[in-house]
């Protein structure tokens, strides 16, 4: 049966970690100084949890952390520089890591943005949202599992439905690009992250679960149109009008799949709306595909992953 919880759409990631107690327990939320990672982190030190925000613009990290410890009165939230799309800035912020690691939100991300490559060739959303957050739970995978009883929360989004992993031309080489089909195409491989890790790190206490935040209007539309956004989602969705989520709102389930005793002990999952997502319908913009729980795809993408990034695990 599907996991189901007292919370729902309307739900905030406060109301979620009501009551929670995170002392001693120590996060890592990337893109943390933005839209939903603010509150994801917000929610996490509110619970006592020391919160380190993984940002690319640490002058703004800086900011938001002051402002979580005014309105939190935790003092232990931290900044510190992470640029996913950049492998050395992800292999400095993994050894710079000292101790146990208990909650990695994959959190940052890019959105339908135009054609643009890595110094190595890669689609940049490919490898900012599936290949940044995979070598950073690679390279932290000793800090999680010396957590003993880790999370890692992948956020992707409902525009996984728009396309799976295209394994014979993943970074548009020889195909035409569509900035959604590729943005849908990373957000698959952030569930299919989940699917994989789940099952090799379970053994270790390491749980690792996806999930669609909801539609929320922050930084990461910046590089659409967002009235374009209401057309393509609204005909996606047979005309059904988008209900958006407030920040706090759309951080939800990414708190409650961080820290909530609702979800402990279970992973290789996706939610959404605070709950386990039933299949896609088709004609629909909710439930989870096939493609995207498939373990045969998952296992393929975690080799293919490992090696375009010359690792090992």
């Amino acid at each position: 049966m599907p996991i189901t919880t007292p919370f729902g759409f309307e739900s905030t990631a406060a109301e979620v970690l009501d009551g929670v107690d995170l002392a001693g327990r120590r996060a890592v939320v990337t893109g943390g100084a933005s839209g939903i990672g603010v509150e994801t982190a917000r929610a996490l030190a509110g619970a006592g949890a020391e919160v380190t925000l993984a940002v690319r613009d640490t002058e703004a990290g800086d900011r938001v952390a002051a402002d979580i410890v005014a309105t939190t009165g935790n003092k232990h939230v931290h900044v510190g520089p992470l640029d996913l799309a950049d492998q050395d800035s992800v292999r400095a912020f993994a050894a710079a890591w000292e101790g146990p690691l208990h909650i990695l939100v994959n959190n940052a991300g890019l959105m339908a943005s135009p054609l643009a490559r890595t110094s190595q060739g890669w689609e940049m959303q490919f490898a900012t949202n599936h290949l940044g957050h995979f070598a950073l739970a690679a390279g932290l995978l000793p800090a999680l599992r010396a957590a003993g009883g880790a999370r890692v929360v992948a956020v992707s989004s409902g525009a996984h439905l728009r396309s799976p992993v295209v394994f014979d031309d993943i970074h548009f080489e020889r195909r035409e690009y569509d900035p959604w089909l590729a943005y849908g195409q990373s957000k698959t491989a952030d569930v299919l992250f989940a699917v994989e890790a789940d099952r090799r790190w379970a053994g270790d206490g390491i749980r690792v679960n996806a999930l669609h935040p909801g539609g929320i209007r922050t930084n990461l539309q910046r590089h659409v149109d967002i009235d374009e956004v209401v057309r393509t989602v609204t005909a996606a969705g047979g005309g059904a009008p988008i209900r958006w989520k407030t920040p706090q709102q759309g951080a939800a389930t990414s708190a409650l799949l961080a820290a909530s005793p609702l979800t402990a002990g279970v992973g290789g999952r996706y939610y959404e709306d605070c709950h386990e997502a039933e299949p896609n319908r088709p004609g629909t913009r909710t439930g989870v595909a096939a493609y995207a729980l498939d373990p045969e795809a998952a296992a393929r993408l975690w080799d293919v992953s490992l090696a375009t990034l010359h690792i090992t695990l």
